[in-house]
């Protein structure tokens, strides 16, 4: 799972990428449908699907001609799983040094 993360978090660090995600959260949409709203061509558009795609966040179907793109929800849920964990790690560390200070004052 470490490498799937690695993968994932540095595909979301790009803020294209996340606006991908952001879209696609919304429902499938072609690449064309996908690279309306920015500045970029479909070839750069689809360059960031390609590594959306190879981090498991998104997959992309056959329909004919079209070739919609699909978030996947499942990957979406391992990266909350890690920050869940990191979070009650935390949460349990400060509560500790909340306890600490409290005995020391």
């Amino acid at each position: 799972m470490p490498a799937t993360l690695d993968l994932t978090f540095a595909a979301l660090a790009d803020p294209v990428r996340r606006a991908l995600v952001a879209r696609l959260a919304q429902g499938d949409a072609t690449v064309g449908e996908l690279a309306a709203p920015f500045d970029l061509t479909q070839q750069a558009i689809s360059h960031h699907i390609g590594i959306l795609r190879r981090c498991g966040l998104v997959e992309q179907r056959r329909e004919g001609t079209r070739r919609p793109c699909r978030l996947r929800v499942d990957q979406l849920s391992v990266i909350n799983t890690w920050v869940d964990e990191q979070r009650r790690v935390w949460d349990d560390r400060l509560d500790a040094l909340a306890a600490h200070l409290s005995e020391i004052s």
